[in-house]
């Protein structure tokens, strides 16, 4: 609460010294008027305006910043028709850009009000430091002080601006904007001396085609900078949108999905907040939030009621001027917001909004690059969705296949045990020897039957990948074998690891797991190697024995009469992550099954893994 009421306070007073500096600058823009003279050549007079306003309205692109070219043809009007004529026409000027741009009302007074201050002050300015200096009247040295006194003031009085105002004004950004106006000084002293140079130069009359063609440079630089700078923009917005949707394919299985659109968002549009609302199960829970929010802030009934609501896009350009929809959980520095309902089929999924601190700020292209990203959201939710469908099937699956183990199992041995041991105690006494060896083998059914259980119950815990990873889990597990079944089992990892889903990990590590109990069954063997490799293009996990082998032919048409978790339901659950099961194996000969999942979505890939991967 008291971090709210400080930015209240900074914003209050940012507005206070808005206010002030408008009230100064429209007050001398009053004065100017009443000493205002017309034009000595009109011609040359809207020449000079029209091109200060192109100037003014397509600013060039300096060091990821915007700077305006339009001192230069200020200059050139006030040398010619004096100060109150160029103060009223700059000012005139400033103020329909400033509404063709639809900036709020408190800008429109602003920003000719500080240029008006900066002019009259530099020319002030200029004036003392001529008196001072014994300067020539408008000799190269007093327009060198003129623009500097002009660039000083009008940065000063922006910068204070900036201070005042809640938002952080880091020297990062103090920087860019020094070095854009910096640039636009420059450029403006260079332009200006080119001018002195060909003034002072006898070259007859100077009329207005040849002050039309001495600026049409200077506002052709404009519009071709401006030019650059929106096709630039676009791509920018169109790359930053494509890293989105490959970090949201890459990370898509994962917990920290949302997260990777963080790094970009930004780029593909700049915003001061935003906030990814998803539904779940019926509850409304913030999946991503950035920038001026508050944190753990839970939607209200009523709040969750409007987002229900709401099935097209909803924009305030001004909360003060639009009642509607606004989320408590936003800071009250923000004045425009859009709200993006994430949609798909008719089902309301989540809500994508952004905000910014500035009235009015958001162009038509900024909304329909927040409703593209929202469809884009929708997509991978439902995805998502999916997922965790098939994982609860699989689970269930799972549980229903454990019971048939059990069933089919683990409960028929023990049942045939318990008679072998009601025989064995009929005939303890008529035929000992008789019950001891039923006994014995009574033991040994048992002792297997343990061992099953043991198997069962491992099989109903929490998967050891969703605690400790893949690799820990597959170690583990090779540990247990180890000391249970006395296998010389070996385990090698190659390439730089990757972020695999929960359901990667449980296919590969349930093949792993059933292929490894498949060899200790069947193949009697002395040796196993297992092989986890993080390759170009797909990640690879191979299992290699030295046992006796099988026909694959036998043992499919085997698994069709006796359905299990063996070859069938392996080669099933690869298909499901889109993976291909291999298996060669022939008598005598040893068993190598391979498993191959493709990296689809991950852009660039990891090293490639030239060495064999035999084993």
């Amino acid at each position: 609460m008291g971090q709210t009421s400080h930015l209240q306070k900074k914003e209050k007073y940012a507005k206070w010294f808005m206010y002030f500096v408008s009230v100064v600058g429209l007050a001398a823009f009053g004065w100017m008027v009443f000493q205002l003279s017309p034009p000595s050549n009109w011609w040359v007079f809207f020449l000079l305006a029209s091109f200060i306003v192109v100037t003014e309205y397509f600013p060039i692109a300096i060091w990821k910043g915007f700077t305006s070219l339009s001192f230069p043809l200020l200059y050139t009007l006030f040398l010619l028709e004096g100060l109150p004529l160029a103060v009223v026409t700059y000012a005139l000027s400033i103020i329909v850009v400033n509404i063709i741009q639809r900036r709020p009302l408190r800008i429109i007074f602003f920003n000719p009000s500080q240029l008006i201050i900066s002019l009259i002050g530099a020319v002030f300015l200029a004036q003392v430091a001529l008196e001072q200096f014994q300067f020539e009247p408008y000799s190269f040295s007093y327009i060198l002080a003129l623009t500097l006194f002009f660039y000083f003031i009008n940065n000063v009085l922006v910068d204070l601006v900036l201070l005042i105002r809640p938002q952080p004004y880091t020297v990062q950004l103090w920087r860019k904007k020094f070095t854009s106006e910096s640039i636009s000084a420059l450029i403006s002293i260079v332009y200006i001396a080119i001018m002195f140079y060909i003034g002072n130069q006898n070259r007859g009359v100077i009329d207005v085609f040849s002050y039309f063609f001495f600026f049409s440079p200077l506002v052709g630089l404009a519009l071709l900078s401006s030019i650059i700078v929106r096709l630039q923009a676009e791509r920018n917005r169109m790359t930053a949108l494509f890293a989105i949707s490959t970090e949201l394919n890459k990370w898509l299985p994962t917990k920290d999905w949302v997260h990777s659109i963080k790094t970009s968002l930004n780029e593909f549009i700049e915003v001061d907040a935003s906030v990814l609302w998803v539904k779940e199960e019926g509850e409304w829970i913030v999946r991503f939030q950035n920038g001026q929010v508050q944190h753990d802030h839970p939607l209200t009934a009523q709040e969750v009621a409007e987002f229900e609501s709401i099935e097209d896009l909803v924009v305030y350009q001004n909360k003060k001027q639009e009642s509607g929809l606004l989320p408590s959980c936003f800071n009250s520095g923000l004045n425009s917001f859009v709200f993006a309902p994430i949609i798909l089929e008719g089902n309301s999924l989540g809500m994508f909004a952004v905000a910014r601190s500035r009235t009015k700020s958001f162009r038509q292209e900024d909304i329909q690059s927040v409703a593209t990203l929202a469809n884009q959201l929708a997509v991978v939710i439902k995805t998502r969705m999916l997922i965790f469908e098939q994982e609860k099937r699989t689970v269930l699956e799972e549980r229903n296949r454990i019971a048939r183990d059990i069933h089919d199992g683990v409960a028929q041995s023990l049942a045939g045990a318990v008679m072998k041991l009601e025989t064995a105690h009929r005939k303890f006494y008529q035929k000992p020897a008789e019950a001891h060896s039923i006994i014995l083998d009574s033991l040994d059914k048992l002792r297997f039957s343990l061992r099953d259980i043991r198997e069962s119950i491992y099989a109903l815990r929490p998967y050891e990948t969703e605690r400790v990873g893949l690799k820990q889990a597959i170690i583990k597990r090779i540990d247990v074998i180890k000391r249970d079944f006395k296998l010389n089992i070996t385990f090698e990892e190659r390439g730089k690891p990757i972020s695999l889903s929960p359901m990667v990990e449980k296919v590969m590590f349930d093949t792993f797991q059933e292929s490894v109990q498949n060899t200790i069954k069947h193949a009697a063997a002395t040796k196993v190697t297992i092989l986890l490799s993080y390759q170009k293009e797909h990640v690879l996990l191979k299992m290699t024995d030295n046992g006796v082998g099988f026909s694959l032919l036998d043992a499919m048409v085997k698994a069709k009469k006796d359905p299990h978790f063996g070859i069938l339901s392996m080669n099933e659950q690869a298909e499901k992550i889109e993976a291909s099961l291999q298996i060669d194996s022939k008598e005598n000969e040893g068993t190598e099954i391979t498993l191959t999942i493709p990296k689809l979505g991950l852009e660039g890939g990891m090293e490639h893994d030239q060495r064999v991967v035999s084993g």
